[in-house]
């Protein structure tokens, strides 16, 4: 059976592909019909599938077997809505034992009677003799005084046998609505369908005849102001060859393109830095895209260019990234000062006795305003590891509040702790332990 059906899709496939005439429209839209078909209810497939699954419904067997299935008849109602779109009402009738959910079975059949509306998606119109679809609607049903709500979702095959007959295969899944008085069940029907009116053969409607085109540029040759040769719409027909807006005849660049403001040509780029004149700030002097077409700038003139210095306000060499060379007087007086600054055993408070050194950092500081200090704590590796590093935060951050409190900007202070972490001597000493307990003080510029 599954062969023949793939012999059928293919050969319909074929028809739909190579049937189309050029220029020529057909209305295929089927007339009202009416049929009847034989129809099967399957609802214990449909439990066995929401018990178990699909793989295992098909693993079993079971599912095609007419013995679990009950036979019904239906009268159906055909009507065309689209070339691929049908409606489609059918009311059946069957003799069975409904399964009523939450309800003991009584073991006699009774006239189950459904109404459903469709509609059905074919993939190729009634022009050709085969037609698979899918469907989709709603349905009602009614058996021993319980009413129900249902939809019905499923394929189907339409096969043409006369002008005005066919026949229609098809299976659905009817999922319940109402739950409590409808069940989900399968449902096949086979049947066949007539047209109630005499068919009439389909309305061609032939295609206008083209209006000459000469060029073939789209534009008929009564409206071409250059019906011989290829052009554009916007200049009557005649041509634009680098495709600027402006025509040939008025461009003096007409094989590039270019603005009307330069007469066709393009915008010109005098210093040649790859930006054209109209977004280049500096015209006449070669720079890049970041700066309008102006160099990279050099905010305070010491040869370094913003973008490589370190220090763009402050003049310094290369050979310090652009930023000023600190004094080496200056850094012998910052690393006495950082040598006497002393703090109470295992504490943060500082002893009085690095006031001095301490306020000379602060001279150091307001001899020039542009200098930066890093203030930075360290610890020897006696007791826990974590204490040491809060300490050395600690201590840092005393050295930073009394500069602070000695009018020196916060924001040229940094401070920051290294606990044990960064030894300058050996720790198994107590020299080297006593090295290790120290505050660096390091200047900078930027």
């Amino acid at each position: 059976m599954r062969k023949p059906l793939l012999l059928l899709l293919a050969v319909s496939a074929f028809q739909f592909v190579f049937a189309q005439e050029n220029g020529v429209k057909y209305e295929y839209k089927k007339k009202p019909a009416v049929g009847f078909a034989f129809t099967f209810h399957d609802f214990q497939t449909a439990a066995d599938l929401k018990s178990t699954s699909l793989n295992q419904v098909l693993k079993d067997k079971q599912w095609y077997k007419t013995g679990r299935m009950s036979p019904g008849l239906a009268l159906s109602y055909f009507q065309g809505l689209t070339n691929h779109l049908d409606f489609m009402a059918r009311l059946g009738g069957t003799f069975i034992s409904y399964p009523v959910p939450d309800k003991p079975q009584t073991g006699s059949d009774k006239l189950l009677a459904e109404l459903d509306a469709n509609i059905n998606a074919k993939l190729l119109s009634d022009k050709y003799w085969v037609s698979p679809y899918l469907t989709a609607g709603i349905g009602g049903s009614q058996w021993n005084g319980y009413w129900g709500a249902y939809v019905p979702l499923g394929v189907g095959l339409q096969i043409n046998l006369l002008d005005q007959a066919y026949i229609n295969i098809n299976a659905q899944y009817r999922a319940a609505v109402t739950s409590s008085t409808a069940a989900n069940h399968l449902f096949y029907s086979f049947g066949v369908a007539g047209s109630l009116f005499e068919k009439k053969e389909p309305k061609v409607i032939p295609p206008p005849p083209p209006p000459p085109d000469t060029d073939n540029d789209g534009i008929v040759d009564s409206l071409d102001a250059c019906p011989t040769v290829a052009g554009l719409a916007q200049f009557n027909g005649c041509p634009d060859s680098d495709g600027d807006g402006i025509p040939d005849k008025d461009d003096k660049c007409p094989d590039v393109k270019g603005l009307q403001k330069y007469n066709g040509c393009p915008i010109p780029d005098t210093d040649g830095d790859g930006i054209n004149d109209e977004e280049d700030k500096c015209p006449n002097q070669p720079g890049v895209a970041k700066y309008n077409g102006c160099p990279i700038p050099d905010t305070d003139g010491d040869g370094v260019n913003d973008e490589e210095d370190r220090c763009p306000a402050l003049p310094g060499p290369v050979s310090n990234q652009g930023c000023p060379e600190i004094k080496e007087e200056v850094m012998k007086r910052i690393d006495v000062a950082a040598k006497n600054v002393f703090f109470a055993t295992g504490s943060s408070k500082l002893l009085a006795k690095s006031n001095a050194s301490l306020n000379e950092v602060v001279k150091i500081l307001q001899e020039d305003a542009n200098l930066k200090l890093d203030i930075e704590g360290h610890t020897d590796n006696t007791g826990n590891a974590d204490k040491n590093q809060v300490l050395s935060e600690q201590r840092a951050k005393s050295v930073l509040d009394y500069l602070i409190s000695k009018g020196v900007d916060p924001s040229r202070l940094v401070s920051a702790g290294f606990g044990q972490d960064q030894p300058v001597a050996d720790n198994k000493t107590a020299a080297g332990r006593a090295q290790n307990r120290r505050v660096d003080l390091k200047l900078h510029y930027h």
